[in-house]
């Protein structure tokens, strides 16, 4: 399939900082792993805390990674992407990636100015840390709600201070009597002594608690051994269906095959059909203008 605006593509990327040279020849084929890892690394530069695994050796590991990078675009960046076109990994997917990045360029550009004047180097080092601009608003909102809140308190601890004086004052002037004092000393004694008591009972519990423990261990040991042969059994046993099951998948696969083809030609012919229909449109209107 063409590549329209590969150059463009290209040049956003070098700009963008990405480390490795794309070349028009890397997309004449479904190439998924140099797609995957642009979309990981564009996805890196909107948020680089974002959680998207990067496993894409199996078709559904494939899928998966496909619609979280189609999502995190749709809900962080607001830009809508065709899975379908993604996963042919081909031409098709260039304008697909074109949306994130020109996205991303456009924004270099307003940042940094006039990309003329942007070196190699100013260029590699620009990063799109948006997930930290976003926790340092949260933090800020958070803080300014505890300012708030702990203001409100410290007024009305304020608004008390006359009658608290009043209560203080008279509190330091009054005399010490000595039976007062040394009944709460004995109040105080006594909270002690009981804090003490209450620690060795909890130390003489220790032991029991351990014994307990012990015994609960050594019980899943036995468990996780008697879990351990039988998982062992169950291995070295073959499934009577697993003959029937891989002529299935090897069916399954070259299914898939056929459909993969049959999915890329009608994907070709749809684009003519488009191209067709537009040349139509343009002669239409070339003739309205002449009548």
């Amino acid at each position: 399939p063409a590549l329209p605006h590969f150059s463009d593509f290209t040049e956003m990327m070098r700009a963008l900082g990405y480390p490795r040279l794309i070349s028009m020849e890397n997309f004449h084929t479904p190439n998924f792993m140099l797609v995957s890892e642009v979309l990981l690394w564009l996805v890196k530069r909107y948020e680089p805390q974002s959680d998207i695994p990067g496993e894409v050796e199996t078709e559904q590991d494939r899928v998966f990674f496909i619609k979280a990078v189609a999502q995190f675009m749709a809900t962080k960046a607001h830009i809508k992407l065709n899975t379908k076109k993604l996963y042919q990994a081909d031409g098709y997917a260039v304008k697909e990636l074109l949306k994130v990045t020109s996205v991303l360029y456009g924004a270099m550009n307003t940042q940094g100015g006039d990309r003329a004047h942007l070196t190699e180097e100013d260029s590699s080092k620009f990063k799109f840390d948006l997930g930290s601009k976003i926790a340092d608003l949260k933090a800020a909102r958070q803080l300014a709600s505890e300012i708030t809140s702990k203001g409100a308190v410290l007024y009305d601890l304020l608004g008390k201070e006359v009658e608290l004086r009043e209560a203080r004052t008279e509190s330091i002037a009054r005399p010490l009597e000595i039976n007062e004092a040394e009944k709460v000393v004995k109040i105080a004694i006594n909270s002690v002594l009981e804090q003490v008591q209450k620690t060795k009972d909890m130390l003489n519990n220790v032991a029991l608690d351990e014994a307990n423990l012990e015994a609960k261990i050594e019980k899943r040991k036995l468990e996780l051994e008697r879990s351990q042969k039988r998982l062992q059994t169950l291995q070295s046993v073959r499934p009577a269906f697993m003959d029937e099951y891989k002529k299935i998948e090897e069916q399954l696969q070259k299914q898939y095959s056929s459909y993969l083809e049959k999915f890329r030609n009608l994907t070709y012919m749809e684009q003519l059909l488009d191209d067709h229909r537009r040349a139509e449109q343009e002669m239409f209107e070339v003739r309205q203008e002449m009548l």
